[in-house]
């Protein structure tokens, strides 16, 4: 997984234009030729092969000085599209990313997980009604993405480790039989730094912390997700915190996933996490006391990712998403904790608060489009 990499300015000359385009969002042939030292005949024959291929469009014109104003052109943001699906144990998320990576479709279902036909074709159907009801042709799908809490082979065609489905073993063309389109596999925790990264220009280097049902991380380096040897680094929700502590789903005891998953909060209200929050926000004591030793364990986690990374540290996931108001306690709480440090300000809360995994899933083919065109 990687980004189209905002700073590279490499490639042809089409590709060059079409990704200034699309990052100032309306351009003139005049503008693009003096900001990218190209040649007016050779911005004019990229622009014209855009325009063939359907990837840009004229709408409208820049300036207003009196005189003939300059044709602008901008990306077509529906000519292409990229499917992503969030799969968890007991629901689906379905999202759309257009050809500039927006959201612009997005379903999300009760279903809990099977390993049967009818939740596969389950599957297909909602992709099938997804791409018909942004009336999308099937050639301007570029693929979706599957992303599941499972360990992934690299090529990502299998899940070699996925014990929290019991799927282990699994492959891209069972899981996606149905589906219309050209799958690939993603792990989760990526898939969320990714669509997080993604979205920052400010950051190039983090590590993200996905606090979901599941506790995942994403190693990110230079817009990458980094996936190390096995494939399996950042798997931050199976680092002992506590020795000898609560037992793991995966064997062992006291990893970080047994004391910050969301369960922990969502499960006061039977299994509504909105409402814990609402609840922590009037001021409700057991809800405090449980926060309290919530974040009392983040910290831990935060602290040992901060001194082995040294780099910013993103909260994302279920849980991250609500963090913002208790960000400051939070910090005072790890950086207490810091040798070197006075504060935690390289804690951060994520910006993609919303369907951020099933972003992950889609974005990477968006973004191979942008680079190869």
């Amino acid at each position: 997984m990687e980004t189209n990499g905002y700073q590279n300015r490499k490639g042809s000359s089409r590709n060059r234009i079409f990704n200034q385009i699309r990052e100032a969002g309306s351009v003139s042939a005049s503008q693009l030729s003096y900001e990218l030292q190209l040649s007016r005949p050779t911005v004019k024959k990229s622009l014209d092969e855009l325009l063939e291929a359907g990837c840009i469009h004229e709408n409208g014109y820049i300036g207003n000085t009196g005189g003939r104003r300059a044709g602008a052109y901008s990306v077509r943001a529906d000519a292409k599209a990229a499917i992503g699906i969030d799969l968890t144990r007991n629901h689906i998320t379905v999202i759309i990313a257009d050809l500039c990576g927006n959201l612009v479709y997005e379903k999300r279902v009760h279903r809990p997980f099977a390993l049967e036909d009818a939740y596969l074709r389950y599957l297909g159907e909602l992709v099938e009604e997804a791409i018909l009801a942004k009336q999308i042709p099937r050639e301007a799908v570029l693929g979706v993405g599957i992303v599941v809490p499972g360990l992934i082979t690299e090529d990502h065609r299998e899940i070699f480790y996925g014990k929290i489905l019991d799927f282990t073993g699994l492959t891209v063309d069972e899981i996606g039989k149905y589906i219309p389109c050209a799958c690939r596999l993603y792990n989760d925790a990526d898939a969320g730094g990714y669509a997080e990264i993604s979205q920052r220009r400010d950051v190039t280097d983090a590590f993200y912390i996905s606090l979901s049902n599941n506790i995942g991380g994403s190693i990110l380096i230079d817009h990458k997700v980094y996936k190390g040897e096995g494939p399996r680094s950042g798997e931050v929700g199976h680092m002992t915190i506590i020795p000898g502590g609560r037992e793991c789903y995966c064997g062992q005891k006291g990893c970080f996933e047994t004391y910050c998953n969301a369960a922990i909060l969502a499960d006061m209200f039977q299994g509504n996490l909105e409402m814990f929050f609402e609840r922590l926000q009037d001021n409700d004591a057991d809800c405090a006391g449980v926060w309290r030793e919530y974040l009392y364990y983040l910290s831990i986690a935060v602290n040992n990712v901060r001194m082995l990374f040294d780099c910013k540290v993103i909260l994302g996931g279920y849980v991250g998403a609500h963090m913002e108001p208790y960000l400051d306690e939070l910090k005072e709480l790890a950086a207490a904790r810091n040798t070197f440090e006075s504060d935690a300000d390289y804690l951060e809360v994520c910006r993609v608060k919303k369907d951020a995994l099933a972003l992950g899933g889609a974005l990477p083919f968006i973004h191979e489009l942008w680079r190869g065109i």
